[in-house]
């Protein structure tokens, strides 16, 4: 039997105050904002956001690695989404800042509980990873 909110989204009768999200389900609309979120470029820049706004060359320097067009698509969904805002600021030659919306910022909070959760795991996975590697290899 098909979920509500499959059903919902299937007939496209609902509004978005009706709809009941289920990551779970792949026809949710969670869903894909959810891969945004916890894709890797998307987390970085969220996290980068929540310390404020940054234009576009100052981002891709503080999310280390980052290709342009990789944060550009990033950003561009996360705006899409609600979570991040692009200012267009009139000064010559034109100036773009981007910045976190509200939502954006309580996802960002959520996200950083988890990154101090990993980052202070790193030295039991560097330990798991080496042991792995030393061990018998797996059939």
């Amino acid at each position: 039997m098909a979920t509500k909110t499959a059903r919902r989204t299937r007939s496209n009768v609902a509004s978005a105050d009706d709809l009941c999200a289920d990551v779970f389900d792949r026809n949710c609309p969670s869903r894909s904002v959810m891969e945004h979120v916890v894709s890797k470029w998307g987390t970085l820049a969220l996290l980068a956001l929540a310390d404020g706004s940054f234009r576009f060359n100052a981002l891709r320097r503080r999310v280390d690695g980052v290709s342009e067009k990789m944060l550009s698509k990033s950003l561009q969904r996360l705006e899409n989404d609600g979570l991040v805002t692009r200012d267009v600021l009139s000064a010559i030659p034109p100036r773009v800042e981007y910045s976190l919306t509200d939502l954006g910022r309580r996802i960002a909070e959520q996200l950083r509980t988890l990154i101090d959760v990993v980052e202070g795991a790193t030295p039991e996975v560097v330990q798991a990873r080496a042991a792995s590697a030393g061990g018998s290899s797996r059939a």
